[in-house]
């Protein structure tokens, strides 16, 4: 198996071109696989691996599971021990996939170095060590130059909103205790990015766990004590709070966040999910940090759904290791957008393509107003099977010609959305990307169906490749 060190000492790269430039292609992937009712089955969540290699037998197959050793996790977002922000330090080896747990708060810490094709179990933080420290359902895990792995939190034991972070040993995997040390702390979490070149560390919101776990209320979604809409800036040396962006009703439920790769850029975009808004944050000349609207997708007019407009529904946005084009999921509408954001302030829209969705033509909800389509796309067939839900999961290969998609969202929301997928179970799809122009094209060639899983059909999201990836790798500034 080759080897994921980087191109030089120490894990990760020295930089994002280096890693763009010189990083291998993806040859396996890690996807957790989340069950739709894991109390009734008593079935355990699990990762999988799966080849990604053209030129292996076992090509778009799954070749590893993993099964976690409780029931009901619903495994969600993953990270690593140590990345790219370790990098140059050869004591250090991105050798352990961190995966928290929204339903149970454990947090897995799986080993990938020992055989990266067949990932074992190696360390258990249980649930009641985080609500110990009055935190709930762990989200977004980055490694830290420190040597400690930080997970945020969305909320408090209680399932109120809270957001906090949590670091823990990257060596022993002890809970070391909370980052934030001022007493003011964020009303929601979610995710989060660090940049200490400009002291800054900046978190979103999602909303307070209770409403989240029971699917979508709609009261719940428009209550500013149920779902957050600001951005949350800390000061990285003090750990400190210093600043909320509040957003206003266009971006309730700023989800996945993501600074400009290089570090000397104090700027980068957030996916608001709710009214499918991307803004772009930016510090200004006196330190302070800002916002501006510069992508809003309009919503349609549908008839028979739970509102009268159906929105987009942003739910994962990230960068070319070049910082040249920026990729999102509309989970509602069904389809990924590609913009060339050169000039950040203006993305252009370059490519589009649906997998899916809720504004089919053959969709239970009818279309009465589309202020992009002059008619509704079709369902997507692929190896001769329809495509259900809508793309959710992005993630580019290093040199962002290949782009992978699941369509799992949370599973509460998966069922409220899209019923059919507790029979279909969810896809892994790749589309092929015009690094030139712009442009997505589906791979015919790829296809895994998580439908046919043996023990039945699964939700499948967030992918991670052994050495890294745009979403999971974080750079400092180079001295």
């Amino acid at each position: 198996m080759q080897s994921h060190k980087g191109s030089q000492c120490g894990p990760g790269y020295r930089t994002p071109l280096d890693a763009m430039k010189n990083g291998p292609r993806e040859k396996v992937v890690y996807i957790p696989c989340i069950q739709f009712f894991p109390q009734e089955t008593q079935r355990p969540d699990y990762l999988v691996t799966v080849d990604v290699d053209p030129a292996s037998p076992t090509f778009s197959q799954v070749i590893h599971r993993l099964k976690m050793p409780a029931v009901g996790d619903e495994l969600h977002h993953s990270g690593w021990n140590v990345c790219s922000s370790c990098h140059g330090d050869p004591s250090k080896t991105r050798d352990k996939l961190i995966l928290p747990c929204l339903g149970s708060d454990r947090v897995y810490a799986v080993d990938t170095g020992t055989d990266p094709r067949a990932p074992r179990l190696h360390k258990v933080v249980e649930g009641e060590l985080l609500r110990a420290l009055n935190v709930s359902m762990p989200h977004t895990s980055h490694c830290l130059p420190s040597g400690e792995i930080m997970i945020s939190t969305i909320g408090d034991k209680n399932g109120n909103g809270k957001g906090d972070f949590v670091l823990i040993d990257a060596n022993t995997f002890q809970v070391k205790g909370l980052w934030t040390k001022s007493e003011e702390k964020a009303k929601f979490g979610y995710d989060y990015w660090y940049q200490p070149h400009f002291d800054v560390m900046i978190s979103t919101e999602w909303g307070a766990p209770r409403s989240l776990k029971k699917g979508v209320i709609v009261d719940d979604v428009f209550d500013r004590n149920m779902y957050g809409r600001s951005l949350n800036v800390f000061s990285w040396k003090d750990h400190r709070l210093l600043q909320t962006i509040d957003l206003g009703p266009e971006g309730i439920a700023p989800l996945e966040i993501r600074f400009l790769h290089n570090p000397r850029e104090p700027q980068g975009f957030v996916g608001c999910a709710l009214n499918a808004n991307v803004y772009r944050f930016f510090r200004k000349d006196n330190g302070k940090w800002d916002t501006e609207l510069v992508i809003d997708i309009p919503a349609k007019k549908v008839d028979g759904w739970m509102l009268p407009e159906m929105p987009g529904l942003i739910t994962d946005i990230l960068l070319s290791l070049d910082d040249r084009f920026l990729y999102f999921s509309n989970n509602l509408h069904g389809d990924v957008r590609q913009y060339d954001v050169s000039d950040p302030r203006h993305p252009r829209l370059v490519g589009q393509i649906f997998l899916g969705g809720r504004v089919l033509n053959d969709s239970p909800y009818k279309v009465t107003e589309d202020k992009e389509l002059k008619e509704q796309p079709k369902p997507v067939y692929l190896k001769g099977k329809r495509l259900y839900g809508g793309p959710q999961m992005l993630q580019l290969s290093l040199d962002g010609k290949r782009l992978y998609v699941t369509n799992s969202l949370f599973s509460p929301w998966d069922k409220q959305f899209y019923p059919e997928i507790v029979k279909s179970g969810s896809y892994l799809v790749v589309l092929d990307v015009d690094t030139d122009k712009g442009g997505l094209t589906l791979n015919p060639d790829f296809f895994v169906d998580f439908g046919n899983e043996p023990e039945g059909p699964v939700l499948a999201h967030e992918i991670r490749y052994p050495g890294g990836d745009c979403t999971s790798d974080i750079w400092l500034a180079e001295r």
